[in-house]
């Protein structure tokens, strides 16, 4: 049987919760369709709403949650469609999964400080989570594994949004994606 390689690409976003990835992710996306690249974006909080309702966070939930979303990456990745994820997935073997899984798979870190994603923590995850109401948070009470290799990594805290947004189209010309 022949290999054929997929047409798509899926940038996977990566970062504790606050780094800024959904507004990267969105950013990303808007440029990519501007330029007339085929794209969807998929972000964690909507996937776990639809796709991924009644997981929990455990090590095995999680795992599960981010192999259902490179699954559907897949999918549309070999009907020519790019992806774009927006996803915590904090533990290296489940990223490191899809790299063997998606053929056109780009690994970005949106590295952002635990100090900083307090601060901009919005929906008040982190005050709870450093209250010991929820269990299992992402940088508190449950790890987050630094990707050893990424392809590319964003610093959203020193880099303005366009700026990061001009590294990631950049990469994907130099690779030849875009």
């Amino acid at each position: 049987m022949k290999n054929l390689k997929s047409p798509g690409f899926t940038c996977w976003l990566t970062g504790l919760s606050g780094a800024g990835k959904s507004t990267l992710g969105i950013e990303i996306t808007k440029s990519l369709e501007q330029l007339s690249v085929p794209c969807e974006y998929l972000d964690g909080d909507v996937i776990r709403t639809n796709l991924s309702k009644g997981l929990g966070f455990s090590r095995e939930d999680r795992n599960t949650n981010v192999a259902r979303v490179g699954f559907v990456c897949g999918l549309l990745n070999k009907h020519g469609i790019n992806t774009v994820v927006a996803l915590i997935s904090p533990y290296r073997d489940a990223r490191e999964q899809l790299k063997l899984e998606i053929p056109n798979f780009i690994e970005i870190f949106v590295d952002t400080p635990l100090e900083v994603c307090i601060t901009r923590d919005i929906k008040g995850l982190y005050k709870k989570a450093l209250a010991g109401d929820i269990a299992e948070f992402t940088g508190i009470s449950s790890p987050y594994e630094l990707p050893l290799n990424p392809d590319l990594i964003l610093k959203n805290h020193k880099e303005s949004v366009n700026e990061c947004i001009e590294k990631v189209l950049s990469y994907l010309r130099e690779q030849g994606k875009i």
